[in-house]
């Protein structure tokens, strides 16, 4: 059981973190300082940085239980032997459509901030390496329904297609109040039926285009 000290000092490292979403969710990463996050959380300048290092860091921290989550999530419906290539690619944009909504105020931080491009092969921030691992998850089921290899460029550009797509949809509604299970049971169907059409769109796409190869 923490002393008096440790829950003292964990409870101001909540109190960092919390004012730290709050704050990049309002005005933005880039506008929002170290000094006035400890503000906002009740602490001197100087003491934040006895548990966190940068703004990279908290950036981070706020990032990582939420995303690897989602990963392990994704992770376990791709290697899922009792589903169908078509049927792990639909369930993949599902959960991750679903965690945006139930992130909606932090979605740019988890996504957006700060971020490289999905090709980055060895990102150097922690977070990006996270982001470029969810987008690998999509890019392998992608080759699997495709039956392609996954470094092939015809799955690259089909994964950045669904990854497009399905923050499109998210961006769609990220205004919306709608709770997170009103708005999936009114829109769920609809966005099933949006996946379920470019799936098949990319089956018949692609076809097209190895036969031109092949030609």
């Amino acid at each position: 059981m923490p002393n008096r000290q440790e829950a003292r000092s964990e409870d101001t490292k909540r109190a960092i973190l919390v004012a730290a979403g709050q704050l990049f969710a309002e005005r933005g990463y880039a506008a929002v300082t170290m000094r006035e996050i400890a503000k906002v959380a009740g602490c001197s300048h100087t003491t934040i940085y006895i548990y966190f290092r940068d703004k990279e860091d908290l950036l981070y921290q706020l990032s990582v239980g939420p995303l690897e989550s989602l990963h392990q999530q994704m992770n376990a419906l791709l290697f899922d032997k009792e589903l169908l290539s078509d049927e792990k690619l639909k369930s993949l944009g599902r959960v991750f459509i679903e965690f945006c909504f139930a992130h909606r105020n932090m979605y740019t931080i988890f996504f957006m901030t700060s971020a490289t491009r999905v090709d980055e092969q060895h990102p150097v921030s922690e977070i990006n390496q996270l982001r470029v691992q969810l987008f690998g998850l999509l890019r392998h089921a992608v080759a699997e329904f495709l039956q392609i290899q996954q470094e092939e460029t015809l799955a690259w550009a089909y994964a950045r297609i669904y990854f497009f797509s399905l923050h499109g949809i998210f961006a769609t509604y990220v205004n919306s109040e709608e709770p997170v299970e009103a708005l999936m049971a009114r829109l769920g169907p609809t966005f099933d039926l949006a996946l379920e059409v470019m799936i098949s769109g990319f089956l018949t796409t692609s076809k097209g285009t190895m036969k031109q190869n092949e030609d």
